[in-house]
């Protein structure tokens, strides 16, 4: 009986050891499990990391007002979320509920925190589920990543999301241009939101506000501004839109302003234009001024050497497209400078020295016998390239535009031709100045009895002179083929232009040849917006006659004894 009782007996011992035991394994237990359930349940003390749990909703319904209340909180952590989510790659986590950011990584997933953006470790398939998105839902988060733009750390991305919230604003579209502007620290996209802020406050039931918002935007210079205000001044139904005396005061005010400052910038843009198109007539005309002052030649085929400058440029461009690396393409324009003043020059030496050099002092026949050579170039190119137009790409250093205010932009590939024409004259000027040929050309030009008297070859002269003129043809075809296609027409709609700027400055005057093109560049340009583009260019011919009658030697007329005879 004792043993018997002493085996059924608890010994105090192994209860004590027993109730220790539990406990130790309910502290592990807590110890393990804690931290993740800390995890799991977003506090309120992080509303990002609930907006972002609560897009693991059952309901699209409820997902589409979780993506606009994550947008709604203007954190740029939310743009990496939403990408996430409408490219598939948003998961909650089986185990904690967590959503997570899951990223394919071999036969598993790459996780990272939503909230933290820190890796969080690896997964497999079964440990995490996808939460969906339908086309709907996509296309409503696009929209939302388009307004958090706004927040984006990229300042382009910003300035583009300003122009995109302002133009088609979404509901909340006054506060949200508020937040980003109150983050905002680039000058140019501050002025942008504030811009914006103002137009959507001229239609509030606050006059002071509207006051504040006409007072901003009345320093502004944009067409799109102006029709804003102009509507506040419209009547609907005989009542006044602006409800206010003194506001709609200040908003005719206002347009006044935008009216004066854009017309100045009309004013602008018409010069900027008329002075590039000035460069590209400059570059033109300068070779002819050359040829048809030192030798009396008018040479008509002088557009067919800027057509042949145009194709060597889209010949060196198609060598470098086969052969060169595509980082150093754009370095074809370069390239091309050199090649097309040769081409061009040897074709002008063989043109002199085969057909011109015999038809000196007739200037009616080398009229006609340079007609002919301008046609049997043009048929040459046909033959050789087809008829059909030759794309010559503008490499990225001269791409795109520069925007100006008001409206007003150019194209960087026309400014570019404005420098380029200005270091080609400047280039032609010190060497005719300073070399030993330029001062036998211009002995030439003002006495060619007398220089030929004093031993300088004349007819040498006149060789290398027209090589010379037909080169900076040649260039001025680089130019021309950075700002239109290349056919082997192009030569032909400068040539009337060219002989109008030669004669118009004064034959043989490198100053008058400037002079000339770009007063014929700018009156054109102030002219088309009035009278369109084929009677302003009547208007001017029609002005160069008149002016030629008066005065037939041109702006600078040439000085010696050959010019007065």
């Amino acid at each position: 009986m004792a043993t018997g009782h002493s085996m059924g007996a608890v010994r105090p011992h192994r209860i004590i050891a027993f109730v220790g035991g539990a406990l130790l394994f309910l502290a592990l237990l807590v110890a393990v499990t804690l931290p993740a359930a800390a995890q799991s349940v977003p506090t309120a003390a992080d509303p990002f990391a609930a907006a972002v749990q609560a897009l693991d909703a059952r309901k699209f319904s409820d997902k589409a007002t979780a993506v606009d209340a994550l947008g709604a909180l203007g954190d740029e952590r939310a743009i990496a979320v939403l990408q996430a989510f409408a490219d598939g790659r948003l998961y909650r986590h089986k185990a904690d509920k967590i959503v997570i950011i899951a990223d394919r990584a071999g036969d598993g997933f790459k996780l990272t925190s939503p909230v933290t953006g820190e890796p969080a470790g690896t997964a497999t398939s079964r440990e995490i589920k996808k939460i969906i998105a339908n086309n709907k839902l996509r296309g409503q988060i696009r929209g939302v990543l388009g307004q958090l733009a706004l927040f984006s750390p990229d300042a382009d991305e910003r300035l583009e999301a300003a122009r995109n919230v302002i133009a088609s604003p979404p509901d909340d579209a006054l506060a949200l241009l508020k937040r980003a502007r109150d983050r905002e620290t680039v000058s140019k996209i501050r002025e942008t939101l504030e811009t914006g802020i103002a137009v959507f406050e001229l239609a509030s039931d606050d006059r002071a506000l509207r006051l504040a918002a006409v007072a901003t935007l009345a320093d502004r210079s944009d067409p799109d501004i102006k029709s804003a205000l102009e509507q506040r001044l419209l009547e609907v139904d005989g009542d006044a839109v602006e409800p206010d005396a003194e506001v709609r005061t200040a908003l005719r005010e206002a347009v006044d302003d935008i009216d004066d400052r854009l017309a100045l910038f009309g004013l602008a843009e018409n010069l900027i234009f008329g002075l590039s198109l000035g460069s590209v007539l400059l570059l033109a005309a300068i070779g002819l001024a050359i040829t048809f002052g030192v030798m009396g030649v008018i040479n008509m085929a002088h557009g067919e050497m800027i057509m042949l400058g145009a194709y060597t440029t889209f010949i060196v461009q198609e060598i470098f497209r086969s052969t060169m690396p595509p980082e150093i393409f754009g370095m074809y324009v370069l390239v091309s400078i050199p090649a097309a003043f040769i081409v061009a020059a040897a074709f002008g030496v063989l043109i002199e020295r085969g057909c011109i050099r015999f038809l000196y002092g007739r200037p009616l026949e080398t009229l006609l016998a340079t007609w002919g050579v301008s046609l049997i170039l043009q048929q040459l190119v046909r033959t050789l390239f087809g008829a059909n137009n030759r794309e010559v790409a503008n490499p990225d250093w001269i791409s795109g535009a520069v925007a100006f205010g008001g409206g007003v932009s150019v194209t960087v590939n026309r400014i570019y031709i404005i420098i380029f024409c200005i270091m080609v004259v400047a280039a032609l000027a010190a060497f005719i100045r300073y070399s030993r040929f330029g001062l036998q050309m211009r002995a030439v030009t003002q006495n060619r009895g007398m220089a030929s008297a004093m031993g300088i070859r004349t007819g040498r002269v006149d060789a290398l002179t027209f090589a010379l003129g037909s080169g900076i043809a040649g260039v001025a075809g680089v130019a021309l083929s950075q700002i239109s296609n290349v056919s082997p027409n192009l030569g032909q709609n400068f040539i009337v232009d060219s002989f109008m700027v030669v004669v118009f400055g004064g034959v043989g005057s490198i100053w008058g040849t400037i002079v000339g093109a770009f007063s014929l560049g700018i009156v054109n340009k102030f002219l088309e917006p009035v009278s369109g583009a084929i009677l302003g260019k009547v208007i001017v011919l029609v002005l160069i006659i008149l002016f030629i009658q008066k005065r037939p030697r041109g702006l600078f007329a040439l000085k010696g004894r050959a010019a007065e005879s």
